[in-house]
Parts: C-alpha cells; structure tokens; sequence
C-alpha cells in the first residue's frame, strides 16, 4: 500500500512539473504586446564616476601615476567620485597625494597621483574627464503593462574614447525635430533637434549595448499608440517608423537584405531604406534615427541601430528579442 501511495505521489509531482513546465514554455512562446513609438527623445545620462578621455601633453601626475584614456575613476581619497566638480573639489581637499580608485577594462585598481598646483593655485592632474553626456535618439517601443521602455538600439559610448558610459541615472525629455543633416558616402547625417533639460518624461535605469531603458513617468502622446505584437525579422519587405521633421512620425518602407542570427553586436539584420520620400529627406540613415522601430507583417521586429558610412542607404538593426534580453 505504501509503495502505491509512494508511485500515485511520484506521479502526482510529475504531472505539476509537467504542467509547470508547460505554463513556461506557453509563457515565453506568447509575443509581447508592445508600442513601436519612433519618435526622438532627449537622452541625458549621468556617468558613474568620471571618466577620463584625454590626457594632457607632456610629463603630468595623470601620466606619472599610470592614469590612462578610458579609465573610471570611481573615489578619490576613499569619496565617492559623483562629478568633475565634486572630483576638483577632493583633489583640493587631498592636498599633496591623492588615493584614486579606478575602473578600466572591468578591473578595480588602486593608483596615487600627486596633484600639481597651476598658475591660479589649484591642484590638478592633467587629465580631460566627462561625467554626463545628452543628445538625441529614438524610443524604440513602451510596454504599456509595465510602463517601461526600450531606445536607441545600442548604447551611450563616449564620444572620445567610444566606450560604454559607466551608468549612474538619467532621463529622456521631449524632443522636435528642427532639421536635418543629409547623409552622404564617408559622411554621417543626423537630426538636429531641441529638447527641454527641466522636462523629464521618465528615468533611465539601464545603459547596455544593446539600448537604454527606462520607465515612463509622465503621459507621453507617442507611447499611447497601438500596441502590436512582437516578432522574428525574416528578409523581405518591411518598414520602420521614424520622427524626421518636426513632431511627425512617419512609417517608411525598407528592405531587410539578410538576418544574422546569434549576433552579439546590435547588428542582427542587414537594412536597406528604399522609401523615396525618406530619401530624399535624411539621404539614408542618420544620427538620431537609431531606435527607430522596425515592423514586418505587422509585428514588432527590431530597431535600426547603425549605418554603413559608405553607403548611408544601408545600415543594421537588432532584433527586439535582443533589445528585450538586455531590458
């Protein structure tokens, strides 16, 4: 009797692990429901720590120390680093040596600089550092069950030292677009626009490579659009949805030349803008247009990311299950 309980147990607990295992595997084949937005957004990010992205000429303590290009500095004399100002300031307050701990290629690291007095009596070290960084790019989708949201496509690198910016906190702000540089072969275009810094749409919590992602705080009309669901690129027809002028967003036709699949680098798809009106308005791919949503037979398939410099009518994409991973 025993060992009959002991089997219809056994069984029991198979058939919940069966069913569990259903639910799962139903649960992640269901698409998400998501809004492809492709309007601009302001972008400001704030480092974590400050970064270092030129060092001075000749024999400095920056040098002398073995401080480098792209190196984080996170504290100084056991502080936390939060800004260049506040960085100034401890080097004022450390006085003759200053203990820096630093981030450089994922690696902690102790260094001791001393600073130098300039003409004006301040202690410095010789080196360029950024701590925030704000420009324009395109909300690729918001989730309208979790208020979240995906951008860009790829993620906020240093303009100097093109590495990923050490993420502490951000926002994205209302944009318009005012004009457009055209894209020409060995020359990137991009959309200049306005954002307002006082008016902030939601915070950031993420800077990956594959995008930056934030919550939406305040009612965003762009956001409140239909959701639909998301999907897998296949090559063929396809359009993406872009904010090129003004507040207007727009859906223009494209060609998806090739899929990549398993690839690590934004560049899951190879595109190609065929939509003459776009065209004749950006000349191809721009700055700014990154994020911008791609949709295949009414799905929900990726964002544009990159574009060729030889050929601005060409460029990449990744897809929205990569997007989604790294958020």
């Amino acid at each position: 009797m025993a060992k009959r309980l002991l089997r219809l147990g056994t069984a029991c607990l198979l058939a919940v692990l069966v069913c569990s295992a259903s639910v799962a595997m139903a649960a992640e084949m269901t698409p998400r429901m998501l809004v492809p937005v492709g309007h601009t957004v302001g972008i400001k990010l704030f480092s974590k720590g400050v970064v270092v992205v030129k060092l001075s000429d000749g024999g400095t303590p920056a040098k002398a120390c073995g401080l480098r290009t792209g190196d984080v500095i996170v504290q100084c004399g056991g502080d936390a680093v939060t800004s260049s100002e506040q960085f100034q300031s401890l080097l004022q307050t450390c006085g003759g040596t200053a203990e820096l701990e630093v981030r450089r290629n994922g690696d902690s690291m102790t260094l001791s600089v001393e600073p130098e007095r300039n003409d004006q009596g301040v202690y410095c070290i010789g080196a360029w550092i950024r701590d925030s960084m704000a420009g324009i790019g395109t909300m690729t989708y918001y989730d309208p069950a979790t208020s979240t949201f995906g951008a860009l496509g790829h993620g906020i690198t240093d303009v100097d030292t093109a590495q990923l910016m050490p993420f502490s906190n951000g926002s994205i702000l209302p944009s318009t677009v005012k004009a457009v540089k055209k894209g020409e072969a060995g020359a990137a275009g991009e959309l200049r626009g306005d954002f307002d810094l006082t008016s902030d749409l939601g915070g950031l919590y993420a800077n990956t490579s594959s995008g930056v992602f934030g919550t939406l705080e305040a009612e965003y009309a762009p956001a409140l659009a239909q959701a639909v669901p998301t999907g897998e690129p296949m090559t063929g027809a396809a359009v993406i949805r872009s904010n090129v002028q003004g507040d207007e967003v727009r859906e223009y036709d494209i060609e998806i030349l090739k899929t990549v699949p398993f690839s690590n680098d934004g560049r899951d798809m190879v595109i190609s803008i065929t939509d003459p009106a776009l065209l004749e308005t950006t000349g191809g791919i721009v700055q700014g247009m990154s994020g911008s949503p791609i949709l295949q037979d009414g799905k929900l398939v990726g964002a544009v990311t990159h574009v060729l410099l030889n050929d601005p009518t060409k460029g990449y994409g990744i897809s929205i299950e990569n997007m989604l991973k790294a958020a």
